[in-house]
């Protein structure tokens, strides 16, 4: 194997196959139909075929995994497909070399990652406000823990956090350059929750504590009228549009209020979590298609605390970032 990374070029080689030069762009591995035909040793037709079947099925996006890329020795762009459009098509015919190509690709991109080719280490290095304000704000918890404010769970969930969302810091650091926007969500809640219905599912949440031998005396109790407002500012509309129209700007708002609010006398972080997930699993959006939580358990622990130890004029960024940790980039 050869690599020019200046090219942003490297080459693919079997024993018993010929060479493939791999474009290396966008954190991803790129190639055309030609070079398909080379890799799975099959018609031009047969990969045509899988490639329109792919699209058409809606399996990918054509959009971001298709790009015109200029070759050498010809006058017009040449469409090139992302790794996993060749993946896809490596499972289609069942090749083995379309195999060997996905584990030696995953291979090279990481060793890209790492050498900072596919990443600007300068932008880790120099990082944002928004940035440094989050990293106080995990010291202060970390700090926390160590002061046994903070059970080992909890402080594992931080980490878990940081470690599993590492797309939350692009996302901050999007934010603090006015780029993070809430897209990809699913509009309109299938069911409106009430507040009659939410305290019933919270009396739920205190009998099954109380079951479990813990002290319920004041978990749930109201102390003010705050939670019954946070209900309802979720469902606001002004000129008879909603305020937040998405089921993840909802959610968002929704454990966001209900922690800040500090509605209970106890439980407040644990009753927001619980309502977040509720009201998500009412509408039939707290898995992905394959069943997978949109955040576990403890990243929602942990996106609590954070939330809890957050700043008011922080607000926009958390609810922010809460939309894109669950809105459809998550499956």
């Amino acid at each position: 194997m050869k690599s020019k990374k200046d090219n942003k070029v490297t080459i693919f080689k079997t024993k018993d196959g010929p060479a493939v030069d791999v474009q290396i762009n966008n954190e991803t591995a790129w190639l055309n139909q030609n070079q398909m035909t080379d890799l799975f040793e099959k018609d031009q037709s047969v990969i045509s075929r899988h490639l329109n079947n792919i699209f058409k099925e809606k399996e990918l996006d054509k959009k971001s995994n298709m790009q015109k890329m200029h070759i050498p020795n010809s006058d017009k762009p040449v469409n090139f497909y992302s790794l996993d459009v060749i993946i896809s098509v490596g499972y289609r015919v069942k090749s083995k070399r379309g195999t060997q190509f996905r584990i030696w690709a995953n291979k090279i991109l990481k060793e890209f990652l790492l050498e900072g080719y596919a990443i600007n280490q300068t932008k880790l290095k120099g990082q944002s406000q928004k940035i440094k304000q989050l990293e106080t704000t995990i010291k202060s918890i970390v700090e926390a823990s160590h002061q046994k404010e903070l059970s080992n769970t909890e402080a594992k969930g931080i980490l878990n956090l940081i470690q599993d969302y590492t797309l939350a810091l692009d996302l901050l650091d999007d934010y603090d350059h006015q780029r993070l926007s809430v897209s990809q969500t699913k509009k309109s809640a299938k069911k409106v929750i009430t507040y009659e219905q939410a305290l019933n599912a919270i009396n739920t949440l205190r009998e099954k504590f109380r079951k479990d031998g813990e002290s319920v005396d004041l978990f749930g109790k109201e102390k003010d009228q705050s939670f019954e407002s946070s209900l309802s500012t979720i469902y606001q509309t002004f000129e008879k549009k909603e305020l937040y129209p998405s089921i993840e700007e909802k959610a968002a708002h929704l454990l966001y209020f209900v922690i800040k609010n500090h509605s209970f006398v106890d439980g407040n972080k644990r009753i927001a979590a619980f309502v977040f997930v509720w009201f998500l699993e009412n509408n039939d959006y707290l898995y992905t298609a394959e069943g997978k939580k949109r955040i576990d358990d403890n990243g929602l622990v942990a996106l609590c605390l954070l939330i809890a130890h957050s700043k008011p004029e922080e607000k926009e960024t958390f609810v922010k970032l809460i939309v894109n940790l669950i809105n459809k980039r998550n499956g």
